[in-house]
């Protein structure tokens, strides 16, 4: 029996507000700001794959994209590392996209043949000799500044609000260029180069220390909301604090979560509804009729590759926005806790469980399926110390049981997905 989808939301509210009542609501909050951002990246999956039939896996990479661009867009300049080797960095980076752009019009220019392919190939050469001749010397000038610290050129110094649509557009850059090579591929072919592109862009963020310090990381991003520490010597709030009962430092922290829920509930809101007017127009229906049937598009004179270039492109950037999102709420960059299981596997169960193809399911499964991989870790562990509860302390399987717990995220996912699969195979909210 399929449950409607007002009941559906109703149940997961339940989980969130129980959550605040017998934890706290700073970890309901916590959670849900965190379910907000999941399922923005469900919603830009699910419109590659739900709309298009796209199978990526590389969401991983559109997410860290994101990320990078609120270093690049909310961070304060280095000036010194700018006189060491800024411009010659980004002049050398010129220097390699004139290289391949150079070598591409050689090999459109020329007639085909062997002249042609060792054109081309002199100019990778040549421009490969120079740029690295030019781009070592700028950026082990730039890591030399200040290395502990800084070691970066830093970013423009903007709000950090804006680095939410950069993030999308230079995940929306990356997605161009990868759909342009890989959307020709088979889907399962499709689906190794997304995931070797994605862990392409993981490493250049993890070795690269002039762009953004690398593995040392980026503390203190700018934040779009107040820090409790002002909060909590404001007068002001002191007075609104008390008279709900509540300490200050317990109050800021609030406020300061509800803050975020706030403004990301807002982007969740727009995305969505610019999505379900997408999904209802002609351009929707066609999309869907491509995903269903892509050879009898293909007669009706459709350009499928085209269309599918336009939806993955759009997905990439809802991702990367939701990436940029998550890096303000952080308040850092770690490209070393980008991994595949939680940005990639994890938005594919969302997706999944919530219904494919369906905007709403998405949203459902992303609040629902983050709340569980937060929370079946401690209920977990408290189920473990139930069973073995009168086990004698010291018995060998007391202590495999409780040590077993740290895998119990994964079990629960397995056994979600299994269950929705064998139960409503088209998710919990169906695609209409």
């Amino acid at each position: 029996m399929k449950l409607p989808p007002a009941l559906l939301f109703a149940l997961v509210a339940v989980l969130y507000i129980g959550t605040g009542m017998f934890q706290s609501w700073n970890t309901s909050l916590t959670i849900l700001n965190m379910g907000l951002v999941s399922a923005i990246m469900a919603l830009g999956l699910n419109m590659q794959w739900g709309f298009a039939g796209l199978f990526n896996v590389g969401v991983m990479g559109f997410v860290a994209l994101g990320g990078l661009a609120a270093v690049l867009i909310s961070m304060p300049p280095v000036p010194d590392a700018w006189a060491a080797g800024g411009a010659r960095i980004w002049a050398a980076m010129a220097l390699g996209a004139a290289t391949v752009a150079g070598a591409a019009f050689a090999w459109q220019g020329m007639k085909p043949g062997r002249l042609r392919a060792l054109v081309a190939f002199a100019i990778l050469v040549v421009g490969f000799v120079l740029y690295r001749a030019a781009f070592d010397p700028a950026r082990d000038a730039v890591e030399a500044v200040n290395p502990a610290l800084e070691g970066y050129l830093g970013g423009l110094g903007l709000p950090v609000i804006l680095a939410w649509p950069a993030g999308g557009l230079l995940a929306a850059g990356a997605a161009w260029l990868i759909g342009k090579t890989a959307l020709g591929l088979r889907s399962d072919y499709l689906a190794i180069a997304t995931l070797g592109i994605a862990e392409i862009i993981i490493a250049v963020m993890k070795n690269e220390d002039w762009l953004a310090r690398g593995v040392k990381n980026v503390n203190g991003i700018p934040r779009p909301v107040p820090y409790e520490i002002d909060l909590q010597q404001s007068e002001s709030f002191r007075g609104w604090a008390s008279s709900f009962k509540l300490p200050p430092e317990t109050a800021s922290t609030l406020y300061v979560k509800l803050l975020y829920g706030c403004l990301f509930a807002a982007a969740l809101v727009l995305i969505i509804v610019a999505l379900q007017l997408a999904l209802k127009s002609p351009w929707g229906r066609m999309m869907r009729a491509i995903r269903d049937n892509e050879t009898a598009a293909r007669a009706m004179g459709k350009d499928v590759t085209r269309r599918h270039l336009q939806v993955f492109i759009l997905g990439s950037a809802i991702c990367g926005m939701a990436g940029a999102m998550m890096t303000t709420l952080d308040g850092l960059l770690t490209p070393g806790t980008y991994q595949p299981l939680r940005f990639t596997f994890l938005i594919w169960v969302m997706v999944i469980v919530g219904g494919s193809g369906n905007n709403l399911g998405a949203l459902l499964g992303g609040l629902l399926v983050w709340w569980l991989w937060i929370q079946v870790e401690p209920l977990g562990r408290l189920f473990m110390e139930t069973l073995t509860w009168p086990l004698p302390d010291g018995s060998w399987l007391k202590a495999h049981l409780l040590d077993s717990v740290q895998h119990m995220r994964l079990l629960t996912m397995g056994i979600v997905l299994l269950l929705v699969l064998r139960f409503s195979p088209r998710g919990l909210i169906p695609e209409r």
